[in-house]
């Protein structure tokens, strides 16, 4: 029987792939190029979303909070990315040698998988808002939302519903 923990890892993993699938279409559609942030904040969404997965498809209650804490880390990992992304690096000339750049070039995944972490824009010049707000700023709003969707996880009794 699902429980309403399994039921939350699950929609955050449906969110997480959401994100990313909306910054694609972004990037891809509507030629919207990605700057080093945006492309970190792709990868914590897709890590939350295998970990909300593992945690949402069974394997016990002490598996579903772990899924859920780890969820929870992350999503205050993604926080702290977007914000800086808004407030620090959107307003410098180029995010080169920022800890988004260096870390995404150096685990390989900028040059091995370009159609999804490559890193073609500058902060500055990703600055694109949709529907009046900043794209970094509806990131941010969904980490938030995440990290409280995933609290019940950590603290909830987990009893089938």
């Amino acid at each position: 029987m699902t429980t309403r923990s399994e039921r939350l890892l699950r929609l955050i993993a449906l969110f997480c792939f959401g994100a990313v699938g909306v910054a694609l279409i972004s990037q891809h559609v509507f030629d919207m190029p990605p700057c080093a942030w945006c492309v970190l904040q792709r990868l914590i969404y897709l890590v939350i979303g295998v970990v909300a997965l593992i945690g949402g498809f069974g394997g016990g209650r002490a598996l579903t909070r772990i899924a859920g804490a780890l969820a929870a880390l992350l999503s205050l990992s993604g926080v702290v990315a977007a914000w800086y992304q808004y407030t620090v690096a959107a307003n410098m000339l180029s995010c080169d040698q920022t800890f988004a750049d260096r870390f995404m070039t150096g685990i390989g995944l900028e040059g091995n998988v370009p159609w999804v972490f490559g890193i073609f824009a500058t902060c500055m010049d990703a600055k694109v808002p949709l529907l009046g707000i900043e794209y970094a700023l509806w990131s941010l709003a969904l980490f938030v939302v995440l990290f409280l969707m995933a609290l019940p996880v950590v603290f909830g009794r987990g009893r089938p519903q």
